[in-house]
């Protein structure tokens, strides 16, 4: 079953790597363009990101430099503050902007934190707001002017339409979005772990090129804020998995020890007489997966000063952001919008 798992993936990967062709593109880059990231802190060094102080009542965009300078474009990562849901935070005073329909919130709270975040980042009222459902795939679908009505599958959203603004969620995935400064055509990525080993922002790089005539040099991204290097803890499966498809899937990974005030302390509170190797004490393997997709990016043929990399860890700071795992699941969601002006 393992084997015939890894040779579906290696079919999807042939036809990424067919579509990229087609679209002017050498897949064989891929292995050319293994750039080193600077070196990094020892393993210890390694600490979780300090907690943004924020005005919890205030709604709050966090935007990408290299968007901002392009006139045409209206992009913006949404936080938690703000809004008028309670769900996730009953004892808290102020509303909270959760833009996903779960089904913990209503409808109604939901559907006006999308109006509220929509006003926020400049969109017209009569805009259209397009998302997904979202499975953690390579899926990447084109959006026409009927789509705002219609539940798309897939993880991956492209458009060159005026007036229509294409949103992933996330609360701890990494939200990726992309846009051609000369074409005039957007794209946005959802990349959980899955979705980045089944490369979903190098193939929608394909698509943007065979639909829309895009250039890698043309375009421009942003890594927007999820769960980090510091605490996106995961088992050898998923290192084997990477490893299986990226020549660069080492250093994407990190073994870190985590901080533990009291266990340093009180060492002899938590003996465990389990053999070596068995126990759940010592350093857990980490990914790093906003570095994984910056690499695809640059795979695809975007140079590095052409994406900004947000870098906000949604685990460290989820009195800022919605977090799956701190919140053990039970947690609202984060939309990352990107559109074009009318």
């Amino acid at each position: 079953m393992r084997r015939s798992a890894h040779s579906s993936r290696s079919a999807d990967i042939r036809a990424i790597d067919a579509l990229l062709v087609q679209g002017g593109l050498q897949p064989a880059r891929r292995r050319l363009l293994v750039q080193r990231p600077e070196k990094r802190e020892g393993l210890d060094e390694v600490r979780p990101q300090k907690p943004v102080r924020v005005v919890k009542s205030r709604i709050e965009v966090v935007r990408a430099p290299a968007f901002e300078r392009v006139p045409w474009l209206i992009h913006g990562f949404s936080t938690r503050t703000g809004g008028v849901s309670h769900a996730f935070a009953p004892d808290q005073r102020a509303g909270e902007l959760n833009l996903g329909f779960t089904g913990a919130d209503s409808r109604e709270n939901v559907a006006e934190n999308r109006r509220r975040f929509l006003d926020t980042l400049g969109a017209r009222p009569a805009s259209a707001l397009v998302t997904l459902r979202q499975i953690h795939s390579f899926v990447v679908r084109r959006v026409a002017g009927q789509d705002a009505d219609r539940t798309l599958r897939g993880d991956g959203l492209m458009t060159n339409l005026p007036g229509v603004h294409l949103a992933i969620q996330t609360a701890d995935c990494i939200p990726v979005l992309i846009a051609d400064t000369r074409r005039k055509a957007v794209a946005a990525f959802h990349a959980g772990w899955r979705g980045t080993l089944k490369r979903i922002v190098e193939n929608g790089v394909g698509r943007m090129r065979t639909e829309f005539g895009s250039r890698p040099e043309d375009l421009i991204a942003a890594i927007g804020p999820g769960i980090a290097l510091c605490c996106y803890a995961v088992g050898e499966e998923v290192r084997s998995e990477f490893a299986s498809q990226f020549a660069y899937a080492p250093e994407l990974f990190r073994e870190i020890s985590e901080s533990d005030p009291i266990r340093e302390k009180y060492p002899l509170l938590f003996l465990t007489a389990r053999a070596p190797g068995h126990s759940n004490l010592g350093p857990q393997l980490h990914l790093d997966l906003m570095e994984a997709n910056r690499r695809q990016l640059v795979d695809a043929g975007l140079c590095d000063e052409s994406i900004n990399v947000i870098g906000h860890c949604t685990r460290c700071q989820r009195n800022r952001y919605f977090s799956y795992r701190a919140e053990q699941g039970f947690t609202g969601r984060m939309l990352s919008v990107v559109g074009i002006r009318r």
